[in-house]
């Protein structure tokens, strides 16, 4: 029986500021024979700051990965790769491409290494001024905005936190939209450009978040407070 060394590692990259990623990560990426990407754009970027030349790139994305997914990960049985799976910021698969390509590494038996480091799920989390024992995450919520507010009342429903994230331009939407489903009372707090120089942690009411943020885009983590009565 044929044995093999591929192995598939999920690292975790900096979301805003370089200073975040592992001495961990920046080894895996070194090392490994091959890194897939979101992006190439991004991720040249990243390796120029970090110092590693002439890495070979894979892009692995939305549009291609379930076509992708079985070359790539053939290729690396066969030549006994290493491959490290990075995303354009942050950690892989939390809402972005690579739960396929997992998948599959799983089927062919190959091993799948988590190399941990900033998310922005948990760089939220740990600002809050309650302890979130548990919460939902409800992620990237309906484009349509009857649709999401359809969503929302179905989070509503269980009395817990609610995380929810999108694109800088849709930030006015979700909270218009969470202030009509929840109230423009409850309590929230919003996380913008996380550990960038512009970064700003927001605490207040849905309605005066929606006031204050009117027309302005930023990267978002919004976390809707559980009502107290």
């Amino acid at each position: 029986m044929t044995t093999h060394t591929a192995k598939l590692y999920i690292v975790a990259t900096p979301i805003g500021n370089m200073e975040d990623i592992t001495l961990r990560a920046i080894r895996i990426l070194k090392e490994c024979d091959v890194i897939i990407c979101e992006e190439f754009k991004p991720a040249r970027r990243l390796l120029k700051r970090l110092e590693i030349p002439d890495k070979e790139l894979l892009a692995i994305n939305e549009h291609n990965e379930k076509a992708e997914a079985d070359a790539v990960l053939y290729r690396m049985l066969q030549n006994n790769e290493s491959a490290a799976l990075i995303s354009d910021c942050g950690t892989p698969v939390f809402s972005d491409p690579g739960a396929t390509l997992i998948a599959r590494a799983v089927e062919f038996g190959i091993t799948v290494i988590p190399i941990p480091g900033v998310s922005s799920l948990m760089t939220t989390l740990s600002v809050l001024d309650f302890n979130p024992d548990s919460f939902l995450f409800g992620g990237f919520l309906s484009r349509d905005s009857a649709e999401r507010q359809r969503e929302l009342f179905r989070l509503k429903k269980a009395n817990l936190p609610v995380v929810l994230m999108d694109t800088p331009y849709r930030l006015g939407a979700v909270l218009a939209d969470a202030a009509k489903v929840f109230g423009k009372g409850r309590q929230a707090t919003l996380a913008c450009d996380l550990t960038t120089r512009q970064e700003r942690i927001l605490r207040s009411t849905l309605g005066e978040l929606l006031t204050r943020m009117d027309g302005k885009k930023a990267e978002f983590m919004l976390v809707i407070h559980p009502y107290l009565g």
